[in-house]
């Protein structure tokens, strides 16, 4: 899984999150520390790309935790394209059909998730 930070100079950042899927506890973790990740952006603006190209702008309402996640006043970056969502303003995202989530960067504490994301990385491998 790949999360995409991005600045107000709009210079990009990704984390790449691995984990080895090597037992049911080590990925069930490893769900649990993004649900919660994505938990503390709740009310905040972020854009998710889906798996079919279109990439939608809104603010974050809700997340459980099969990722599928709830967006308030949205838009998408190319109305040309998806002109079908221009009359939307709310939508339900299924979690697998999400390719990237981007946030600002200040809204993410790198470290914080690094560290934790390091962790059970560790874990996994005992």
């Amino acid at each position: 899984m790949n999360i995409k930070i991005q600045d107000s100079t709009h210079s990009t950042r990704y984390i790449d999150i691995y984990i080895t899927q090597r037992t049911f506890d080590a990925s069930q973790l490893f769900i649990m520390l993004i649900f919660s990740f994505f938990k503390t952006l709740t009310d905040q603006v972020i854009t998710v790309e889906l798996k079919n190209d279109l990439s939608i702008t809104g603010t974050l309402k809700s997340v459980d935790q099969f990722l599928n996640i709830r967006l308030d006043g949205i838009s998408v970056e190319d109305p040309e394209r998806h002109p079908h969502m221009l009359a939307v303003k709310n939508c339900f995202i299924r979690g697998s059909v999400v390719r990237y989530v981007r946030m600002a960067a200040r809204s993410v504490d790198t470290t914080l998730l690094e560290d934790a994301t390091r962790r059970e990385a560790k874990e996994a491998k005992k």
